[in-house]
């Protein structure tokens, strides 16, 4: 798979790709990211890439010209299944969204920034806005890397156990059961017995159990799915 980012402020990827299981799925060659900064496609001798709004009202708004341009060379060289803008009214983005993304092999995420982007970006270029939540960020970078994260765990091989991925929260819309490791005796906070016991039947219940509890207590919501 391969991530394009378009961005104003590449230079806030360099950590998040660097380390821990994005870096793990870039050195197994299973994961493509690139940066991009939509200032390099800009005519302006100071890089300018945003503009006052029209009819007036506070903040900024990315221009339209060096977004375009950016997009249109990377399609040249490849073909893009998506390309996805990060952007606080998209749609809400949940592990279902995340495990449908995860099957594309090209795609595209561009980072909105101050008052957002040139609508016509979106009429021309963009499959689908995609929101991590219900607020406002200063941008879409740290939007593109959640999303990232998110995608790059559940491609086949980045996980060394391919179950563990498959055990998280929401993959079927139940959260997680508690999970525990040595010592099994903290201060006299022991460990569940079941979980000690090496009976798989009994454990597979017990988590399933706990999955329903602690759904129904924190997001009793997924249930009604």
């Amino acid at each position: 798979m391969r991530i394009d980012i378009l961005t104003l402020f590449p230079d806030m990827f360099t950590g998040v790709f660097g380390n821990s299981i994005l870096k793990r799925a870039v050195d197994k060659q299973l994961l493509e990211l690139h940066t991009h900064n939509i200032r390099d496609w800009t005519t302006d001798k100071h890089h300018k890439a945003d503009d006052y709004p029209f009819g007036g009202g506070a903040g900024m708004v990315m221009m339209i010209e060096p977004i375009a341009r950016c997009i249109e060379e990377l399609q040249s060289e490849r073909t893009y299944d998506a390309i996805y803008l990060m952007a606080p009214d998209g749609t809400p983005f949940n592990q279902h969204k995340a495990n449908q993304m995860s099957m594309l092999n090209n795609i595209m995420l561009l980072c909105g920034h101050y008052k957002g982007v040139d609508e016509r970006v979106r009429e021309l270029f963009v499959t689908e806005d995609i929101s991590i939540g219900d607020y406002v960020l200063s941008g879409g970078e740290i939007a593109a890397m959640a999303i990232t994260d998110a995608l790059a765990r559940i491609i086949p091989g980045v996980i060394n156990d391919g179950t563990s991925a498959l055990s998280d929260s929401f993959q079927d819309d139940l959260l997680s059961a508690p999970v525990y490791t040595r010592p099994a005796d903290f201060r006299g906070h022991r460990v569940p017995d079941v979980l000690l016991s090496g009976n798989d039947k009994l454990i597979a219940e017990w988590k399933m159990e706990q999955q329903l509890q602690r759904t129904q207590a924190r997001r009793p919501d997924l249930l009604n799915k």
